[in-house]
């Protein structure tokens, strides 16, 4: 579905001479982070991709949102947000925006009162992609609202116009909403791919991904220097944009065929390259930052030594920051479990690891 799509189908409900005067509701929804094997690093226009990238969807590791909305009436103050129970001034100026941003495909933001809370049910801070959590799951509860206006079955959301809808709160929250895996970004080697939303990967997933772990070990939980939204702006300039950029087409469509095959060592290669090719990119922008602690490398050298002396196929992978997420099959779980609280709690802010693996996507949850 296109975006022309999107818009056409948005505003011909829109016209439906919709009676909002008496229209009240209350949905929750909750949606996981993700974590990029191959990054999306450099954007353009209304947040689309300068390259694709492909992710896994965690499961544990997820924003519950909770959306109330009333008829507007005479209401004063027809917006609030608590996150986590409490006013969060800023991140609700950044909720509202995305609210007003969105209503040429949802009309109804400037008809209704918006009460929302969110929660997470990991801590700040923590090496997990909050936003791409925070808005999947907010476009979910904007697109389950619709559809009680217009009579269509609650809970049984689309979830390709909820990942373009997400994309416009944050770009990774495209790739949250479907289960296992996810590519988004227009590539050859997938036919339908776009940069206007994400699509899923479960069914052509190899069984040895659909239980794979996340262990992400909190090396840093103080807040970045440089917030990955700067970072994306500096790729503009930065020199190696163009190579990088040839890259991840690439590694996007050889990384597309070892999710298929199950090649764990092409996995391995692939996924830790892209890794430090993030951080590389970091480091030779203008001005340029580290996001890499010296835990971080020391880790990332005891998980090097780890898998040449046993022949475990564990690796890692970084977001933007300097947090590690360790990879890994279940049939490895007992042994990399004794390796995380042997050796690795020693390189972690207070021996702070969670413990995470590859989830279903978003979805409805009757209590908040």
């Amino acid at each position: 579905m296109t975006k022309e799509n999107l818009h056409e189908n948005y505003i011909s409900e829109a016209i439906k001479g919709f009676d909002y005067s008496s229209f009240q509701t209350e949905v929750s929804w909750q949606s996981p982070s993700n974590i990029a094997l191959v990054k999306y690093w450099g954007k353009h226009g209304n947040q689309l991709p300068n390259n694709p990238s492909i992710s896994f969807t965690l499961s544990q590791s997820r924003t519950e949102t909770k959306v109330n909305v009333t008829a507007k009436g005479n209401i004063t103050n027809s917006f609030s947000f608590l996150f986590e129970g409490k006013e969060a001034p800023e991140f609700g100026k950044k909720v509202q925006q995305y609210l007003h941003s969105l209503s040429c495909y949802f009309p109804f933001v400037h008809e209704l009162a918006f009460a929302i809370e969110s929660r997470n049910t990991f801590p700040h801070s923590s090496g997990i992609a909050s936003s791409a959590s925070s808005m999947s799951a907010l476009a979910a509860c904007l697109l389950d609202i619709e559809n009680q206006m217009f009579g269509k079955e609650s809970g049984n959301i689309n979830l390709k116009k909820a990942s373009y809808i997400a994309r416009l709160g944050s770009g990774s929250a495209a790739r949250s909403v479907f289960p296992y895996a996810s590519e988004w970004g227009k590539t050859n080697a997938l036919h339908e791919s776009c940069n206007e939303f994400a699509l899923p990967l479960a069914n052509s997933l190899h069984p040895v991904y659909q239980n794979y772990h996340d262990s992400i070990l909190l090396i840093h939980s103080g807040v970045k220097a440089v917030s990955s939204r700067a970072g994306h702006v500096l790729m503009e300039t930065n020199p190696f944009a163009d190579a990088r950029y040839q890259q991840a087409n690439h590694n996007t469509s050889e990384l597309l065929n070892v999710l298929k095959t199950g090649d764990l060592d092409a996995f391995i290669r692939i996924t830790e390259a892209e890794a430090m090719q993030l951080h590389a990119l970091m480091m030779v922008s203008e001005p340029s930052f580290i996001l890499i602690q010296p835990n971080t490398l020391a880790a990332i050298a005891a998980i090097h030594d780890y898998r040449k002396q046993t022949g475990i196929p564990l690796c890692f992978t970084l977001d933007a920051g300097p947090n590690i997420h360790l990879l890994y099959p279940e049939s490895y779980r007992k042994d990399v479990l004794h390796f995380i609280q042997h050796e690795l709690l020693l390189f972690c802010n207070q021996q702070q690891w969670i413990d995470d693996r590859l989830g279903l996507g978003t979805s409805k949850i009757v209590t908040f």
